[in-house]
């Protein structure tokens, strides 16, 4: 028998907001966590700033012990730690100390890459014949599932302990697999999650392709700008995203908190074909990834309240939300309210979703839709399609009952989760 999976935990390390209760406050009021980036600036990037976790190293002590930060250099790993645990501890679950692993719970726990700044810190000792320097956890920081396996170590977790990578999509999909994974019985609870690290070293390769803002190195709060006519590409963010998932017996058994259920979403690919390529999405498969999720969910669209877009400031904003609009079949008016979380955190590439997803599921537990930033002059484009009211520029309560997020990535890749008010 299919299970209905709840949201029981959430946590969260983002640019304009370290913890729930700082991330909230900043999604509501329109706070940036977009600044001017030094070293972006002395390494001679077009893009000079960035959307950086601020961690301080009291906070990280909380987390990690002197002999795990010796050696340490994994900013991705850094924060999907501290973003994992407090989802845990936010769930009212507690630590397992015990020698026997808990079976019923796991982790899927996704990123693009792992311990970049690792990885250079090696080819320099292992160049100047210091490979013994290198520290004994420098395997685990560098290896792709270093995330889940430092999580699934710190909670004693039984059940699949894994890391998925899609790019920008990644996020999302850990999410997905997840529900899929207690739907199916096969785990009472799994903690799910993305992020990426940070760094010129991550994000060198955006600014070669430019399709990072050069624009606002002046005014970085003013730099990320979905939706706009004046858009001018991403500007490059980092942090991670955590959700606890549970099968609702256990929830309700355990006398749980619930955020949100997750009714169904799909994941699919546009196989590069037509006009999908590595780096732009096939509309077709897009919209077939959103009515798709619709139809797995047992929803009708026209009982969308908001869109959760992956909108990220670049020239593909208008196709999106035409996308949108032709999945749905709804325009004008008539169109779900839709915001982009980018417009203050940046793009968090493979931690984006996540930390999407948790924004999304705040506003359906505490209604309200948080306001687009930077959208004063919005895309014609778009303006032709949903009525400027679907656009939100102040902060707006109301009671929402169904949110669709949606993450587009690299690879022609797209996953999408329809959330609903519990």
């Amino acid at each position: 028998m299919d299970r209905r999976v709840v949201i029981t935990g959430l946590g969260v390390v983002a640019p304009n907001g370290v913890g729930l209760a700082e991330f909230t406050h900043s999604i509501k009021n329109g706070i940036s966590g977009i600044k001017h980036n030094a070293e972006l600036e002395r390494l001679r990037f077009c893009c000079q700033i960035s959307g950086t976790p601020n961690i301080s190293p009291e906070l990280i002590s909380n987390y990690f012990t002197e002999l795990e930060l010796r050696n340490f250099n994994s900013s991705g790993i850094l924060y999907g730690v501290i973003a994992g645990i407090d989802a845990w501890k936010d769930a009212g679950l507690l630590i397992n100390n015990d020698n026997e692993p808990d079976w019923d719970s796991g982790t899927i726990f996704g990123t693009g890459n792992s311990g970049v700044d690792k990885v250079r810190e090696g080819i320099y000792k292992i160049d100047a014949f210091q490979t013994r320097r290198l520290g004994s956890t420098a395997v685990a920081q560098t290896m792709n599932s270093g995330v889940s396996a430092y999580l699934g170590g710190k909670l004693g977790l039984g059940n699949q302990v894994s890391t998925n990578s899609s790019a920008c999509t990644t996020g999302t999909e850990s999410i997905l697999m997840a529900f899929e994974r207690i739907k199916s019985g096969q785990a009472k609870r799994i903690l799910a999650g993305s992020t990426n690290d940070s760094g010129p070293y991550i994000w060198a390769a955006f600014d070669a392709m430019n399709v990072c803002t050069y624009k606002h190195n002046n005014a970085p709060e003013s730099g990320s700008r979905p939706m706009s006519e004046s858009a001018s590409g991403f500007v490059p963010g980092s942090g991670a995203g955590a959700l606890v998932l549970e099968n609702l017996e256990s929830a309700l058994l355990r006398g749980a908190r619930i955020y949100a259920e997750i009714l169904g979403g799909n994941i699919n690919s546009g196989g590069q074909r037509g006009t999908g390529t590595m780096t732009a999405q096939n509309p077709t498969a897009v919209q077939k990834c959103i009515t798709n999720a619709i139809v797995n969910s047992g929803i009708l669209a026209n009982n969308i309240d908001a869109i959760s877009g992956h909108l990220t400031a670049t020239s593909k904003d208008s196709l999106e939300v035409k996308n949108w609009s032709n999945a749905l079949n709804r325009k004008g008016i008539d169109f779900p309210y839709i915001n982009s979380l980018k417009s203050i955190v940046g793009h968090c590439l493979a931690g984006a979703g996540s930390i999407e997803c948790v924004a999304t599921v705040l506003q359906l537990k505490q209604g309200f839709i948080f306001p687009n930033t930077n959208c004063i002059d919005l895309h014609p484009e778009i303006t032709a399609i949903i009525d400027e009211s679907r656009i939100p520029q102040k902060l707006i309560k109301k009671d929402l009952n169904l949110i669709i997020k949606a993450s587009f990535g690299f690879g022609d890749v797209n996953g999408c989760v329809v959330f609903k008010k519990y």
